[in-house]
């Protein structure tokens, strides 16, 4: 089981901005908030670190688990209206199995944020 995980920002203010409005849906929040450091979770465990550093030449891709479909279409709205970039709207990805129905979008900085449901409808 994964404990937390910490991705780099170039811009942390605007990291901050983003995923504050963009985690909405999923009931993450700003928890810490450091100098070069931000923490968001839920129930006030982090598990979601931004750091403060120079842009990262490869992005990575998170994916946040979500209970139902209706949060994973909340999540990539409100990802887009925080000034993310579509990356695949909400939908059942196949590929991946019958029930995986995930929505992705880039964040400011290039990273490939997803919220997926497994569960069927």
């Amino acid at each position: 089981m994964i404990d937390h995980i910490v991705i780099q920002v170039s811009d942390l203010n605007a990291g901050k901005d983003f995923y504050k409005r963009a985690l909405v849906p999923l009931e993450y929040e700003l928890i810490w908030d450091l100098e070069e450091w931000a923490g968001f979770g839920v129930k006030g465990k982090v598990d979601f670190w931004l750091r403060s550093g120079s842009k990262t030449e490869t992005p990575v891709h998170v994916a946040f688990r979500s209970s139902d479909r209706t949060t994973v279409r909340s999540f990539y709205e409100a990802a887009l209206a925080a000034g993310g970039t579509d990356n695949g709207p909400p939908g059942i990805r196949e590929d991946y199995h019958p029930n995986y129905y995930g929505a992705f979008v880039l964040d400011p900085e290039g990273h490939n944020i997803e919220a997926v449901c497994h569960d069927p409808q």
